[in-house]
């Protein structure tokens, strides 16, 4: 992260004592992502959730990185659930994409890692979806709330599981717990 950071800034710095047109525009050109994630990945670090940890495979690259949620309550405690993010290069027109890599018993992630979360739609009916405005903060604390508040039941992505909640808290509650045993610690 610093050393995009530090890039961004010797960049910057370079810009008015280069006088050479041969210079690559690739040396030059910071995209506009990029200038909005330093940013957004220095105030992200400042307000992570305590039971959320980012980690940045390549510093270089703050676009691409992992989220670990480790909820402290409720069904999931006890799990760490691993995630995927992958901000395009039309951010922040658009949202990032997430992905679930831990299988997880979810009513609004699936097996397969799918993630029901309104501010990650681009489009939504509810008003609710992503905006401009929106930053991977806001992405993080959502993803983080899943297990806790923004639990919803009642309108499903995994209807098996939630169908399976309503049919059986208990046996629901235990399928949970297996799959953390099995798939999340």
């Amino acid at each position: 992260m610093l050393t995009l950071a530090s890039k961004l800034k010797r960049d910057d710095g370079l810009k008015g004592s280069r006088t050479s047109a041969s210079a690559s525009d690739s040396t030059r050109r910071v995209s506009v992502r990029d200038k909005l994630l330093v940013k957004e990945v220095a105030e992200l670090e400042a307000n992570l959730p305590c039971t959320c940890k980012v980690h940045f495979p390549d510093p270089n690259k703050l676009h691409c990185f992992q989220l670990t949620v480790s909820p402290d309550e409720g069904y999931y405690q006890g799990g760490k659930f691993q995630f995927e993010t992958e901000v395009p290069d039309a951010y922040n027109m658009v949202p990032p994409k997430v992905k679930c890599l831990t299988k997880i018993w979810h009513p609004n992630i699936t097996e397969a890692g799918e993630i029901c979360l309104s501010l990650l739609r681009e489009h939504s009916i509810d008003g609710t979806g992503w905006a401009p405005t929106r930053t991977l903060k806001d992405v993080v604390w959502g993803l983080n709330s899943l297990f806790t508040d923004l639990l919803n039941f009642d309108d499903p992505l995994n209807i098996e599981a939630a169908e399976h909640h309503l049919r059986d808290k208990e046996d629901f509650r235990n399928k949970v717990d297996d799959y953390i045993k099995r798939y999340a610690r």
